[in-house]
């Protein structure tokens, strides 16, 4: 489905009902946003986890956004879509079946920031764009997220003096969305997650964090044959998800073996 236009870009966002789903229904939903250091990355790299939620009972969907490889764009313009997207799906909720007070945000590295910043950053809106519609998140789940932009952080070089307003990790506030965390402890990135932690904690927000030993970045990611760290990363982000509601019973993932079967 598109749900930008803008020039002559059309950006869309691929949708993965559950089974049996009706548009008079008000699902829960989740929106993923993909990896790529703002620079590549496509919405198939959340298509499995999509797969799975929309089986567990969820509309999930993965979303397109500017890119600088592709479109030529900055950072600003990835955070300005991912808030397009966010609304265009709260507008069109009842069009979909989707509960528009239930819509967690979700994505890895570069779109975990992306996911992170519709929840936490003010501006970089749209020029036109409905400010009415709230861009914020009522959850995340986020892998590996880069959502430190300081000079520590990632992409400071790219920012300039816009980082500290484009950094979630400092534009944490009241009222932040619960939020799930998964890191690996060889990610150069990881030295953010616990101070992002505290931080939420410090303004009354949930925020779990799940720390994998000796993993990389980008270790969450299916892989035909080698998906162990996709099967625990999404057991647990499933188990966060039943914790607000949105899905209930226990997680059915099935752990693949070692010849992928």
């Amino acid at each position: 489905m598109i749900y930008k236009t803008i020039d002559d870009i059309e950006l869309r966002m691929d949708l993965f009902n559950p089974p049996d789903h009706q548009l008079s229904d008000k699902t829960p939903c989740i929106l993923f946003f993909h990896g790529g250091g703002w620079n590549g990355g496509t919405p198939s790299q959340f298509h499995p986890h999509c797969r799975y939620l929309a089986s567990r009972g969820m509309v999930a969907l993965s979303a397109e956004y500017r890119l600088k490889d592709r479109h030529g764009t900055t950072p600003f313009e990835c955070v300005k879509d991912g808030k397009s997207a966010v609304r265009w799906v709260k507008k069109n909720a009842g069009e979909l079946g989707i509960d528009p007070d239930r819509i967690a945000g979700g994505g890895g590295s570069a779109g975990g920031h992306v996911a992170a910043a519709t929840a936490t950053v003010t501006g970089f809106e749209e020029q036109g764009e409905d400010t009415t519609i709230s861009p914020r998140p009522d959850a995340l789940v986020l892998f590996n997220p880069v959502y430190d932009n300081s000079p520590q952080g990632f992409g400071h070089d790219r920012l300039g003096d816009r980082w500290q307003a484009f950094s979630p990790m400092h534009n944490i506030a009241a009222g932040a969305p619960p939020t799930v965390v998964f890191f690996g402890t060889e990610d150069q990135w990881a030295h953010s997650a616990a101070e992002y932690k505290e931080r939420m904690e410090a303004v009354g927000s949930r925020c779990d964090l799940h720390l994998y030993e000796g993993q990389p970045h980008g270790f969450f990611n299916y892989r035909d044959g080698e998906s162990e760290h996709y099967y625990l990363t999404l057991t647990e982000a499933d188990k966060f998800l039943a914790s607000l509601g949105y899905i209930e019973g226990p997680p059915t993932l099935q752990r693949e073996s070692s010849d992928g079967s």
